[in-house]
């Protein structure tokens, strides 16, 4: 496990800024456990949710690691979620949350209307710059690609400090819904993951 906790603190992108936007495209979408301003569905582009990156801290143990959701390029992809106005200091114990290999990066969101309809949801004209939690391939918990069954299996079975494993993907897919958001990867995993 890399602890990035001082990682992220040396990458401030909104320096002096009195609030920034932060972007939750997993469990930061259905457990803000954080102090916000503003909450609104948002989507970025040329990112895909994966159930790639490893936890061993909060859904599984280093024994027996979980699986998260963290983010990879797709050209002409959308990735929705759920967009958050912070203050500057929520973002250390966000750090602390995000310390097994994810890093703050940032990103171009554009927000979505509540009003607007599933099938318009992708066509927001509405945009700031805000930060992400990325754990790219090179962090040393990046579990990577592996076939779905498998991934399922692996998210049945783990359980850490934060609950089942299984508890995030479930969630995360009702989350999804809610915003009207389709997403192929996760609701394939939801449903191998009902076989276990």
């Amino acid at each position: 496990m890399l602890d990035t906790t001082a990682l992220n603190q040396q990458r401030n992108f909104f320096e002096g800024h009195a609030a920034i936007w932060l972007f939750g495209y997993g469990s930061l979408i259905w457990k803000a456990d954080f102090a916000y301003l503003e909450r609104r569905p948002a989507y970025i582009h040329g990112w895909e949710r994966r159930f790639w990156q490893g936890s061993h801290d909060h859904r599984g143990t280093p024994e027996a690691p979980g699986r998260v959701a963290t983010l990879v390029r797709a050209e002409g992809s959308i990735c929705h979620g759920m967009a958050y106005r912070i203050t500057p200091e929520v973002l250390a114990p966000l750090d602390v949350r995000e310390k097994n290999g994810y890093l703050r990066e940032k990103v171009a969101l554009t927000f979505v209307d509540e009003k607007t309809s599933v099938a318009e949801k992708s066509s927001g004209t509405e945009q700031s710059e805000g930060l992400i939690y990325l754990a790219s391939e090179d962090n040393p918990a990046f579990l990577g690609d592996a076939p779905l069954d498998e991934i399922a299996q692996q998210i049945a079975n783990a359980h850490g400090p934060s609950g089942p494993n299984r508890d995030y993907l479930v969630n995360l897919a009702v989350a999804l819904r809610e915003l009207g958001a389709k997403d192929a990867h996760i609701f394939a995993l939801e449903q191998q993951l009902s076989q276990f």
